[in-house]
């Protein structure tokens, strides 16, 4: 029998943005014996994770995981809903898709917000169906976070969160704080190596030497750890991708809508995020746009230029030393992708919880599966690029032998294989290649099925979305309704 391993004295989190703090709460959660340090290093503002003012479904649970709760951001962080995004123009001319998020799951993994707030008022309403539940509800303005009964009209809808990145930040370190998590602050300078392809301690301005069992890069794409140990080589998608700089708009007035929007323009392309705080937008440019052509798209006041070099890290994990976020993977916040991949990089982590000494098993899985997880969501970006409208205005791009194999199936099958660790379900992959205008085939089993069963569907399904609308009020009325109780 093996004899149980020595957990790690002390764990170092480099970055203090709203990745680090929340790598930070679950460290502590998971080593609870282990001092938990953060160091708060200088913010790089190509650090698309910590900048990101939403994420995707995942980290809704990931929230329920660690003990942070949905109505406490709703209250504290000014977070609202997204059930749909839209895609304009990425099609033919003139074309629009939407798609949503989620499919049929066991509703024991819906979060414990969704538990608690799945009662509340009824409104009747028989719109007849634009599509999915998700877009029923969007259309009409109405929300109701799924309650865990499976006989619920909203038991499969899903949906992702937004905030306001300064007012979740702050909650996670409050959080941080009342868990013991210790803090300090300074650029990170030479590291002292520990003979074994890590890090035995590094300084810190001001501070001085630090030294722990192992260490957690989140400091961006300068990867400030990950840079200084051996073997820390990188990917480059200059090739994959078109998209050389992000023009920043300084947030407007509030919108509230359970729909974002990515429009396919001339300069690249045009993502708009409501928020209950302000509407964000941002331009993203391809190589050669003029500057004041990229001024006059942008709907909003300049709030920053970021230049762009993407890609991601061959192996995020060296040593003792585990990159997450822009530090692991650089790209474009197309989709909202960013800091979805950041949290289930973090998941991995505590999945593949390392000791005082790193396994190399370990290490070998986490680059493994994380290596994947880069390149699924690549392949994901590169679809978009893939879309009729979009592969005319930037041409011929490099893409995987795993992306052309899906389209191919898509095309000819309307069908899409399996794809470990990437980050939509497949019902979800396949209602983003609709929406982004992807040809869709008919496969044999669609050709064959009997026309009464389909009526029998679209009846079932429009009999369900007229329940749900009635069921589920105006979201400006559920979140009152949240905020006063």
């Amino acid at each position: 029998m093996n004899a149980p391993r020595d957990l790690p004295k002390r764990v170092v989190v480099a970055g203090d943005g709203q990745l680090g703090v929340l790598a930070a709460i679950a460290l502590r959660r998971a080593l609870p014996s282990t001092d938990v340090i953060v160091i708060g290093t200088p913010p790089d503002s190509a650090a698309f994770a910590d900048r990101a003012a939403t994420a995707l479904p995942f980290t809704n649970r990931l929230h329920d995981r660690l003990g942070i709760e949905e109505e406490m951001l709703v209250r504290e962080a000014g977070a609202s809903h997204r059930l749909v995004v839209r895609y304009r123009g990425w099609g033919d001319a003139g074309h629009q898709g939407v798609a949503a998020y989620g499919s049929a799951i066991d509703p024991q993994l819906k979060t414990r917000f969704a538990r608690d707030w799945g009662g509340g008022p009824r409104n009747a309403s028989t719109e007849s169906p634009p599509g999915s539940l998700a877009e029923v509800l969007a259309a009409e303005g109405r929300f109701l976070a799924p309650s865990g009964d499976p006989d619920s009209p909203l038991a499969d809808l899903d949906y992702a969160l937004r905030w306001n990145p300064q007012a979740y930040r702050d909650a996670l370190i409050q959080m941080a704080e009342q868990m013991g998590v210790q803090h300090a602050s300074g650029a990170v300078g030479a590291v002292e190596p520990d003979g074994m392809g890590g890090i035995a301690s590094l300084a810190v301005e001001g501070v001085g030497p630090i030294t722990a069992d192992f260490y957690v890069d989140c400091t961006g794409p300068r990867a400030s750890l990950l840079s200084q140990v051996p073997g820390a080589d990188l990917e480059r998608w200059n090739a994959y991708l078109p998209i050389t700089a992000l023009l920043l708009g300084r947030p407007a007035e509030h919108a509230l809508a359970l729909e974002d929007g990515i429009d396919l323009v001339e300069a690249g392309w045009l993502s708009q995020l409501a928020g209950r705080d302000g509407r964000y937008a941002v331009l993203a440019l391809s190589e050669g746009v003029d500057e004041q052509a990229a001024f006059a798209a942008l709907p909003a006041q300049p709030l920053g230029f970021v230049p762009l070099e993407q890609g991601r890290a061959i192996k995020p994990w060296l040593g003792n030393v585990i990159a997450l976020g822009d530090a692991a993977a650089h790209f474009e916040p197309l989709a909202w992708l960013n800091l979805d991949l950041a949290h289930r990089q973090l998941e991995l982590l505590l999945e593949l919880l390392p000791g005082a000494r790193p396994d190399p098993r370990e290490r070998d899985e986490f680059n493994r599966r994380a290596g994947l997880m880069a390149d699924r969501v690549l392949d994901t970006l590169c679809a978009h690029y893939a879309a009729p409208a979009a592969a005319r205005n930037f041409g011929q791009l490099k893409r995987s032998a795993a992306l052309e194999l899906a389209l191919d199936q898509y095309r000819r099958r309307g069908r899409l294989p399996f794809q470990e660790e990437a980050p939509f379900a497949v019902q979800e992959w396949s209602a983003l290649l609709h929406a982004l205008g992807h040809p869709e085939g008919e496969g044999a089993l669609a050709r064959s099925a009997d026309p009464r069963e389909a009526e029998a569907a679209r009846n079932a399904f429009a009999a369900k979305s007229a329940a749900a609308l009635q069921m589920a009020p105006l979201y400006g009325t559920w979140l009152r309704h949240v905020l006063q109780v």
